[in-house]
Parts: structure tokens; sequence; C-alpha cells
């Protein structure tokens, strides 16, 4: 089983989150939080302030985990877990990169149809304030193929 350690980083300014256009690779054309894959000698916290300065060009003051989430592919039996992060104090504004596109959002008005699936399942929890872990099974890659839960399991 291939297990993939990854960040997904989420900007708040103003009462609105910023949901990046993924432009290109894996989620392309999907609204996203900044991140991606943990790199060998690097620790999670590390990886998220890494990925947030080159994907959005912006620097984190603080970055708070709000939530761990696990992804199983059950055609693939690759796992994802993705550390998800909260940054509330940054220097400068998103800027369009190679891999993304910056879009601010009002909480309300989150696009939940051109996002993944789930993240209409895990997004309000996140926004509230808790921290927590949440488990989703689908069964390819497409998350439009197959199906998915989410288990709320405990704070993290």
């Amino acid at each position: 089983m291939n297990k993939i350690i990854c960040t997904q980083i989420y900007l708040i300014n103003g009462g609105k989150i910023c949901l990046p256009l993924k432009k290109r690779g894996f989620g392309a054309l999907w609204h996203n939080g900044y991140g991606g894959k943990v790199e060998k000698g690097e620790t999670v916290l590390e990886s998220a302030k890494r990925e947030l300065k080159e994907e959005s060009l912006v620097e984190s003051l603080s970055l708070e985990k709000r939530a761990v989430l696990t992804f199983k592919f059950i055609k693939t039996g690759e796992i994802v877990v993705s550390h998800v992060f909260l940054c509330k104090k940054f220097n400068g504004m998103p800027k369009e990169t190679e891999e993304m596109k910056p879009y601010w959002f009002g909480f309300d008005k989150i696009p939940y149809h051109k996002m993944w699936p789930d993240d209409k399942f895990w997004m309000q929890v996140f926004l509230s304030g808790k921290k927590f872990k949440a488990e989703f099974e689908f069964l390819d890659k497409n998350p439009t193929i197959g199906s998915f839960f989410i288990k709320i399991l405990d704070k993290i």
C-alpha cells in the first residue's frame, strides 16, 4: 500500500477564504487549498510553509493545524494523509503562479460544485474552528466515480 503525506493550507482574510483554482496536474480545474506532498527530510509544517510560498508567493506568519484528512483509494490501494492548516497571518497577497490561480470567496459562497466532493462535508467544520480527523474512501482516483464516506473521528 502506497502512503502519501501531504498538506493543504487555506488563507483567511476579512471574512473570506482563498480557494485557488488548480491549473495543472492532479485535481486540475478544481478549487482547493494550497499545498502538496511532504518532501523527504521535511516536517509537515515545513512542507506547508514551502508549498504556500511556492504556489501563492505568500509567506505565512502563523499556521494553525486544524485537521488531518485520510483518503483511501480502493482500486489503487493508495492512501493520502493530508494535514490541513489555517493561515490568517501572512505577508503579501496571493498571486497567480504556474500551479494555482487565487480566488476569494465568502464563507457562504464556497463553490462546492467546483471542488472535491468531500469538501462539502468537512469545510464548515474546519471554518467553525474545530480540530478534527476525518476519513474518506473513493473507489477510484477520479472522485466522480464511486462513493465515499466521512467519519469525524476525534480532535487532533
